[in-house]
């Protein structure tokens, strides 16, 4: 944000004292805490990465055998939310944010969540609202694999209806919750076919890995209740695609993305890693902020 009386120079200055770094702490180390940690030690991101923590210690000491400059893994999420950082990044599940946000608030960390369904639990999203009043501490959620989040948070006290279309390959949707009583054979399918209508609470529980924007979305718009979800499996794209379609008395909008996968991990798009990237290199930088 541009405040009222700052000089543009001081605002755009992009050298940073090494000790004025913030120390970052990774949970997760899959394809996004990978990716996140690999723009930290290149120095896109300016900060440093001290800690990190996975329920596989494999999958740490395989993120850490990547990078220059090596961050500690800690024995637990408990040490990971103790140790000296000032923000920790979640890049490993909702159930990771639902048993470990509250304690990485109290321990006096920022974090930013990827897993942004779980905060459909209107429960969940009531104790990490609390737990950021509480210890003055901030959470990010970075707008992931759509644009347009900043347009509908604009409007959201004039949005009537919000409605958002994924199209993806069934084998980015497999081992979707959903398949565990559903008769759809994803492996058959030759054309285009909608599997799932419904509200946005209810699709990230269903897919908790494939659908986080839909969170995002209704966090952003009417709620989880009112947002509206269809998701389809073609077996003919290679991209994931997400459309948008919001109108009210504002008037109406419509946008739609077309993200190719990432390589490590098909269920999550390029621009999901790329806006993480972002969101927390503007929180460690000092410069022109543009948008919300």
């Amino acid at each position: 944000m541009l405040y009222q009386g700052t000089p543009i120079t001081d605002l755009t200055r992009s050298s940073t004292k090494e000790s004025d770094l913030k120390r970052i702490g990774i949970l997760g180390c899959g394809a996004i805490g990978t990716d996140i940690a690999l723009a930290i030690d290149s120095g896109k991101i300016p900060a440093k990465l001290t800690h990190v923590y996975d329920f596989s210690k494999d999958a740490a000491t395989r993120m850490i055998a990547k990078l220059q400059n090596k961050p500690i893994i800690t024995d637990n999420v408990g040490l990971l939310a103790a140790s000296p950082v000032d923000l920790i990044v979640e890049a490993a599940s909702q159930d990771a944010v639902r048993d470990n946000a509250l304690t990485i608030l109290q321990n006096r960390k920022d974090l930013m969540i990827m897993s942004v369904g779980a905060l459909l639990d209107e429960s969940i999203l009531e104790i990490i609202e609390e737990g950021c009043k509480d210890f003055n501490k901030r959470v990010y959620l970075p707008s992931g694999a759509i644009t347009g989040l900043d347009g509908v948070r604009a409007v959201k006290n004039e949005l009537d209806s919000l409605v958002l279309v994924t199209t993806k390959n069934p084998k980015a949707l497999k081992g979707a919750k959903f398949f565990e009583t559903s008769k759809i054979n994803l492996d058959e399918l030759k054309s285009p076919i909608t599997i799932y209508e419904g509200t946005a609470q209810e699709a990230v529980k269903l897919f908790p890995a494939n659908i986080n924007v839909a969170a995002l979305l209704s966090l952003a718009g009417l709620g989880s209740i009112k947002t509206k979800v269809k998701i389809v499996a073609d077996p003919r794209t290679d991209k994931n695609t997400h459309e948008i379609q919001a109108e009210g008395k504002f008037g109406k909008f419509s946008i739609k993305v077309e993200n190719v996968p990432s390589e490590n991990n098909p269920k999550t798009s390029r621009l999901a890693i790329l806006s993480a990237i972002e969101c927390l290199r503007k929180i460690c930088g000092n410069e022109i902020q543009v948008g919300f």
